[in-house]
């Protein structure tokens, strides 16, 4: 594990930056983008296009490290290069910016009010190849649409055991159980689902160490419990479905927490934007997420 890029991720000031789309969503990103689906074929031209777009975005003068901490990727995009580097390699070395893998592979069907996450068939392989390529830990997402006492055990529960066995391969999980923002019982999931992670963590040896991406709560500072617990390396906020204005507004009256943003980091970006209006937008928004998360 590298110590700096710990030390960075526990103390520095700044956002994670979420790149992470998979092929589902993909289309959606591109399309938002402006890169509409008759611009491809298939797969692989899908993803070189969705690479071209991250790779703009990174390249960016604007994507620095002053304000971004880390940056979470696709597989896909984890074995592509940026200027002849593997994409972690150029995200630490040339920007100083830490290196994360979304390593589930979707959502199962919903049961008990929540959708835990398939099976990972491959993630032995896919960790020591994150390894190989420096990457610094992990993101993996299950969704909780009710409040089921139940289910949000069974999600909990299924995130801290794969995270363990991520901690294991020298690598810090990100556990992201999301909570639906649409839920119409959101704050009970949220009372449900805190009291399932503190459990997790209390049976935690005491070296293991995760990060928890999670949807900004109803009640301001209810996470501050978890923030502080010395398992947490860092609590990171999920957009979650709401506009950049409204996430940002959200998240900076929750203390210590901090985004990681996806839809909210692109939006506004195009492909026929000029490299100075693309810089102007990306810039700005960057700077406005930077803000929400330093409070």
């Amino acid at each position: 594990m590298n110590t700096a890029q710990l030390d960075r991720m526990h103390s520095g000031k700044g956002f994670i930056a979420a790149l992470d789309q998979s092929g589902g969503s993909t289309p959606k990103a591109l399309a938002q983008y402006g890169v509409k689906e008759d611009r491809y074929k298939n797969d692989e031209e899908m993803y070189t296009l969705v690479h071209e777009m991250r790779t703009r975005i990174i390249k960016s003068p604007a994507f620095d490290s002053k304000y971004i901490l880390g940056a979470i990727l696709f597989e896909n995009t984890m074995d592509r290069k940026i200027d002849e580097q593997w994409t972690a390699d150029y995200l630490w070395k040339e920007k100083n910016i830490v290196p994360f893998l979304k390593v589930d592979k979707g959502l199962a069907d919903l049961a008990n009010g929540v959708q835990l996450m398939k099976p990972i068939s491959n993630l032995d392989e896919l960790l020591d190849r994150a390894v190989e390529r420096n990457i610094f830990g992990t993101k993996m997402r299950s969704v909780i649409k009710e409040a089921n006492q139940e289910g949000i055990r069974e999600v909990v529960k299924q995130q801290f055991e794969i995270g363990k066995q991520i901690f294991n391969k020298g690598l810090i999980p990100i556990i992201e159980p999301e909570i639906d923002i649409y839920s119409v019982d959101k704050e009970k999931s949220e009372e449900i689902l805190k009291e399932e992670i503190k459990q997790q963590l209390n049976l935690l040896d005491k070296e293991v160490k995760v990060m928890l991406k999670l949807s900004i709560p109803t009640v301001n500072d209810f996470y501050s419990e978890l923030i502080s617990d010395p398992h947490v390396v860092r609590v990171v906020a999920l957009s979650g479905g709401y506009g950049q204005d409204e996430a940002n507004n959200k998240l900076a009256q929750n203390h210590g927490l901090i985004a990681s943003f996806s839809r909210a980091l692109s939006e506004g970006l195009a492909a026929d934007q000029t490299e100075e209006e693309f810089d102007t937008k990306i810039g700005k928004t960057i700077k406005k997420i930077y803000e929400a998360s330093i409070t």
